[in-house]
């Protein structure tokens, strides 16, 4: 009988060793920015009760979260009329009580809420962990992917988000990465809806103009009918996705357009500062407005960001916003938030199509001892000690093979440098380095060797 061969759930990824040292050079860089803009780490569970997270993301978001079985014997009391019955989110609640994390933002603010008592307000975080989305598997969507969060909790000061914008210009900045940000504010969205005569329709709304570098205005008009817009509503909105011209005369145009709203007003006050404080300190990104991004998670209120790779065709590689009372929902009102989210698998992905990565990223061990025999690679892993009391990575092959089949691994593994040590440099305290890039070789006192290393 054939083995099956072993595989993984579709969008889900393996990383092999290289795979994971260009992932952690991701991770570095922006865990190190996160510290220069003063952001603590914080962790939490993979798994949340579905009572923190069901509501927070919309209708759509709840469809996408990953339930768990209850443990033991998950259908024992259930009612037999709920396990004929089609409508599964009733059966969901009786079997599952906790599901996979969707984003980092909604435990961030259960544990906000939770610890309230033990933090220190404004409070800034930052979370690097995995979060599940049961969607489509496709090209730059995975159903299990990092997230790199930033936030900053107990203050509605605009500074926070011209903070959260220099900081993102530093992350792509140091990768290499050209991007594009793009700026929206949810009150700007909610002003729209009153002036179009549907003020009640705010999430249709968002959720459909977030389609439209997918799906196009057209598209987005159909879905918008079917959700019942009037079609007066729709056509007076279209005019106002399509606004044009540089920042500044959109940002003009909007004021003009929304002045009959007072929370369409205060949004469009919201950019322009953001914009001029940003502008102030400068950018090497692109910043832009666009008035059709909402990204329809329902608990954004004010900012909304979105970041663009200009040289590769995928999604969004980072995004987030400002967020009034997401911790009102456990019991804390009137606590404001803003945050930010790199897509570290998304940023992965642009790398590799550009070829971004430092030669040293993907450098673990910089020189590797061969192996001649017993009494040698004693001496070899003496001189090795010192090495990594240096901070020089190194390992020794562990078995005394042919020579060829030793350099063969060290050049497979990519390792730059193989010191020797024979006989001779056994009798006269030397090692021999082979250069496997320049093809040269020099022999050197243990110290010219450190030093070489260091260099």
């Amino acid at each position: 009988m054939a083995v099956q061969k072993p595989s993984i759930p579709k969008g889900t990824r393996d990383f092999s060793q290289r795979e994971m040292a260009r992932r952690n050079y991701i991770f570095d860089t922006i865990r190190s920015v996160f510290r220069l803009y003063g952001f603590a780490p914080i962790e939490t569970p993979a798994m949340e009760n579905l009572s923190t997270l069901m509501g927070k993301y919309g209708e759509e978001g709840d469809k996408l979260l990953f339930k768990i079985l209850n443990s033991g014997n998950y259908l024992l009391g259930v009612d037999s009329e709920i396990l004929h019955d089609d409508n599964i989110n009733r059966l969901t609640t009786k079997i599952s009580e906790k599901g996979l994390r969707y984003d980092l933002t909604v435990p961030f603010a259960r544990f906000v809420v939770q610890h309230r008592n033990e933090l220190q307000f404004p409070f800034k975080r930052y979370q690097m962990q995995p979060v599940w989305r049961a969607d489509r598997p496709q090209k730059g969507r995975y159903r299990e992917f990092y997230q790199c969060d930033a936030d900053v909790i107990g203050s509605d000061s605009l500074v926070s988000e011209v903070e959260l914008l220099q900081l993102i210009d530093e992350v792509f900045a140091r990768f290499g990465i050209n991007i594009a940000i793009k700026l929206n504010n949810r009150k700007v969205l909610a002003g729209i809806a009153e002036i179009i005569g549907e003020p009640e329709r705010l999430v249709d709304i968002t959720v459909a103009i977030d389609k439209i570098d997918k799906i196009g205005i057209d598209a987005v008009n159909e879905e918008l009918s079917s959700k019942g817009l009037a079609q007066e509503a729709i056509a007076a909105l279209r005019p106002i996705l399509e606004i044009s011209g540089t920042v500044d005369e959109r940002l003009e145009a909007l004021r003009k357009l929304l002045a009959s709203s007072e929370t369409g007003t205060r949004g469009v006050d919201e950019l322009n500062e953001v914009i001029a404080m940003t502008r102030d300190l400068g950018l090497r990104a692109q910043l832009d407005l666009d008035v059709s991004l909402a990204r329809g998670l329902n608990y954004y209120t004010g900012c909304i960001i979105e970041v663009k790779a200009l040289d590769v065709t995928i999604g969004s590689i980072t995004g987030g916003g400002r967020y009034d009372n997401l911790t009102g929902v456990f019991g804390m009102p009137g606590v404001s938030g803003v945050g930010i989210s790199f897509g570290a698998d998304r940023i992965y992905d642009v790398l590799n199509a550009l070829d971004l990565y430092p030669e040293e990223a993907t450098m673990t061990t910089r020189v590797m001892f061969a192996n001649f025999g017993a009494l040698e690679a004693l001496a070899s892993l003496r001189l090795m000690k010192r090495l990594r009391a240096q901070g020089i990575s190194t390992e020794l092959y562990p078995d005394a093979v042919k020579m060829k089949k030793q350099l063969s691994f060290a050049s497979a593994a990519g390792i730059p440098f193989v010191a020797m040590i024979g006989d001779s440099e056994l009798a006269d305290g030397t090692v021999t380095l082979k250069d496997m890039i320049a093809g040269e070789q020099h022999t050197l006192s243990h110290d010219a060797l450190i030093e070489k290393l260091k260099a």
